[in-house]
């Protein structure tokens, strides 16, 4: 019976080839954008849960709850040490302090920019890091010594055996690796591969472990627990933190310094901590898959019941030679599940070409492999039996029931073939789908557009950024100079991060003589006296900071000011302000700029003088003959420092980095979009070729009494407009609200227009357009001679 079914599908199949191609194509192009949604999908739902119990890991981090609350994932340094020893709810507790990019060498002729971690040996007991060379007992727990993974390990020594070798990083500090950790899996947030003992961050970075100082965190100080069997992260949030803040902080300091526990699969997916993506992209994905399978079936749909009265007749004399409609049902789901699976094979296909670009956008590791994956292969056998039963179930009932004397007789109706209620339904939910996506990918980009484009208040072309592996004086006035006398060079500065960064300290400030400190914190930034005349920042009052190597004078923003309560920006010229505990006179007040994203309102900001924080060098040129003037920069910089690497950067790549997700975000639903619009063009091609079919001896009358072509045009065109404006009617108030939810994480947006939706529409009709009149002019050129010749 089921080969019977297969090879009489093959046959209608076969026979019918426009109808089998453009389903095919559509089911095709919307399971390939499911895969691919799935598999980014489940990639991220996955982060870090290879852990063993991840689900009692969690990280401490900081709310600083002053006017508003800042979070940080770091905590102060004796947070660690007065959590294990003064509570038993954990099983371990682990300090780790990461640093970025640091100079890790074999040779001077070997040395590679490597991210290296300093952390307590109980680490390794919280997260499932396997030791695969060297003792677990005491790895970590002696000083200048180092693990590494397998890939460090080959990248260094090759086949050599790692055990006993020497890294120094950065030129100061020398370690003799004792173990070999296994390579860390693509998914987890934690992507460090060289870890040093905890101990060993008081010599290279002493300022960052200072031992009793609570006042004072930085985000890359992080503590991990790992909670006791039965001990809830409730408990530890309202007893134990709010108990440790009130030991170790004086009664105003407690309300301000609080601690909460992070759940470890919550820090993939929480911005205000760092995180990579909010989960709300994730189903925002996962939806838009939906919808591209959704419109692939209508399509189905759509064609399958406007086919179904040239099937009337075959029908009838099946149901005359004694088919029941149970066999007819299943011959119409055979049918469906060929399409079906060819079209699977085809998405597979087209999922695997695609995954390298999706890999490279995202800088990922999605794979697809439904032999290997168990998740895939079931989300594949699910999805092949759904989309079959959708799209075949409704128009095989429809055949089922057909009457044989009708059928037999050519007298069935639309209304007895499903009607075109139905199709119109189908057509409407398929445009209003494809115009939602179009919405939004018309708002997204013009948020970025604004967000590229918009006055951040300092000059951002132009700039070069050089990284300052060594702040000492002499070299810092060395390199200036140099960089200064350069043909092409206009200014130059030094800095701790550039004017617009992600991630910016914040610190407590006392104004004046007040005896209480201010109930806001104050984002802290520190420059040289070039930093305001190199980023052009305006200076509203006073002037600008003195050279100097140390903290002396403060400049604020209009936003701080404003914050301390003053109704003139003159009246802070000349007080004092103790500000990260460290008394400096405030001598100007800045314009306020843009020094976080566009999502995020200008806080209060201050920019001193501390030439031990500097790390970055910035240089205004002229970009005219820039290709030698970097030449000129790279021959001074590794003159100065022969043993790190030179890498620069420019400050614009630095502001697009701010918005890196939303860009993602904005390609992917342009893709998505661009699908669902030519899936719906095919189904509407395709109920076209119908409709012309049906009406061949109409649209001939028509033309033999006097009709013209944009006549018999208009006769396919009235139909399908009236159902791309109810589509519209549907998608423009979701899109609408949708995309200002979108927009509300945006301090600073555009707003939305009538002449998006406007453009939206535009768009939908003019492809809609094109795809009815490629078919409908050829029935309109046809000789009405043919078309009437059976009558």
């Amino acid at each position: 019976m089921i080969s019977n079914y297969v090879k009489i599908a093959f046959r209608k199949l076969n026979r019918h080839k426009s109808y089998t191609l453009i389903n095919v194509l559509s089911l095709s192009l919307g399971i390939a954008g499911a895969i691919l949604t799935f598999t980014l999908v489940k990639y991220h739902l996955s982060f870090d849960t290879f852990h063993a119990d991840y689900n009692r890991i969690y990280r401490i981090t900081t709310e600083l709850r002053s006017e508003k609350v800042t979070y940080s994932t770091g905590v102060p340094n004796p947070m660690g040490e007065a959590f294990k020893s003064g509570y038993d709810v954990a099983e371990k507790v682990g300090r780790i302090g990461f640093l970025k990019e640091r100079v890790v060498s074999v040779s001077p002729q070997k040395k590679f920019k490597e991210d290296v971690a300093f952390a307590d040996s109980d680490l390794l007991h919280i997260f499932n890091f396997p030791l695969l060379e060297g003792n677990p007992r005491t790895a970590l727990q002696e000083r200048n010594t180092a693990l590494i993974t397998q890939r460090i390990a080959k990248k260094y020594f090759g086949d050599n055996d790692p055990i006993g070798q020497l890294l120094r990083i950065d030129s100061s500090l020398v370690v003799t690796i004792t173990g070999v950790l296994q390579n860390l899996p693509a998914t987890t947030d934690f992507h460090t591969e060289i870890y040093l003992p905890y101990s060993n961050l008081q010599d290279h970075s002493p300022w960052m472990v200072e031992k009793d100082w609570w006042l004072g965190f930085n985000k890359e100080m992080q503590c991990f627990i790992k909670l006791k069997s039965g001990v809830s992260a409730a408990m530890v949030d309202s007893n134990i933190l709010p108990a440790i803040s009130a030991k170790y902080y004086d009664k105003e300091n407690a309300k301000i310094f609080q601690f909460k526990l992070q759940p470890l699969l919550d820090v993939h997916f929480n911005p205000k901590l760092r995180g990579y993506m909010e989960k709300k992209n994730l189903w925002t994905f996962a939806l838009i898959g939906f919808f591209l399978v959704v419109t692939a079936c209508v399509n189905f749909i759509n064609l399958a019941t406007a086919q179904a009265l040239d099937r009337s007749r075959e029908i009838g004399v099946r149901k005359a030679l004694g088919s029941q409609r149970g066999a007819l049902f299943w011959q119409f789901i055979t049918e469906t599940a060929l399409i079906a699976s060819v079209a699977l094979i085809i998405a597979l296909g087209l999922a695997y070409l695609v995954v390298p670009t999706i890999n490279q956008w995202f800088d990922i590791e999605l794979a697809i492999n439904p032999l290997t994956d168990t998740y895939l292969f079931t989300f594949l056998l699910g999805l092949l039996l759904i989309v079959t039963f959708c799209s075949g179930a409704y128009p095989g009932l429809i055949l089922a029931r057909f009457q044989p004397v009708l059928a037999l007789k050519g007298k069935l109706s639309q209304q007895s073939a499903g009607g075109f209620s139905l199709r119109r339904g189908l057509v409407v939910t398929q445009f209003a789908i494809s115009q939602l996506l179009i919405i939004g990918t018309l708002i997204i980009t013009n948020q970025l557009r604004y967000s590229e484009q918009a006055n951040m208040g300092f000059q951002k072309d132009a700039i070069v950024i050089l990284p300052m592996p060594d702040n000492q004086k002499s070299k810092i006035t060395t390199l200036g100079a140099q960089l200064s006398a350069m043909a092409g060079v206009q200014n130059v500065t030094f800095f701790d991060s550039p004017p617009a960064t992600e991630f910016l300290a914040s610190t407590g400030i006392r104004y004046a003589s007040r005896v209480k400190a201010e109930s806001f914190n104050i984002s802290y930034k520190t420059g040289d006296d070039q930093f305001v005349p190199t980023f052009k920042i305006p200076i509203l009052a006073g002037r600008n900071l003195a050279s100097s190597d140390t903290v002396r004078e403060y400049l604020l923003n209009e936003a701080a000011v404003k914050a301390l309560g003053l109704a003139s920006l003159q009246d802070v010229i000349g007080k004092t302000a103790t500000i990260n505990g460290q008394l400096g006179t405030i001598v100007g007040v800045m314009k306020n700029f843009h020094f976080k994203s566009f999502r995020i309102a200008i806080e209060p900001l201050c920019l001193t003088t501390r030439r031990e924080m500097y790390t970055s060098c910035g240089i205004k040129v002229n970009p005219t003959n820039l290709k030698a003037t970097l030449a000129g920069f790279e021959k001074v910089w590794t003159t100065l420092y022969p043993s790190s690497i030179y890498m620069y950067r420019f400050l614009d790549e630095d502001i697009d980095r701010l918005y890196k997700l939303d860009s993602l975000l904005l390609r992917l639903i342009q893709w998505f979009a661009g699908i669902a619009i030519f899936v719906g063009c095919l189904g509407l091609y395709g109920l076209v070729s119908f409709m012309a079919d049906q009406k061949k001896k109409e649209i001939g009358v028509r033309k033999v009494l006097g009709a013209s072509t944009s006549g018999i045009l208009w006769l396919f065109g009235k139909e399908f407009s009236r159902l791309l404006l109810l589509a519209f009617v549907l998608a423009a108030p979701l899109g609408w609200w949708s995309m200002n939810k979108w927009l509300a994480s945006f301090v600073y947006r555009i707003e939305i227009g009538p002449d998006i939706f406007l453009l939206a529409i535009l768009i939908t009709f003019l492809v809609a357009l094109l795809t009815v009149s490629l078919r409908s002019v050829k029935a309109a050129l046809v000789n009405p001679i043919k078309s009437l010749r059976a009558e």
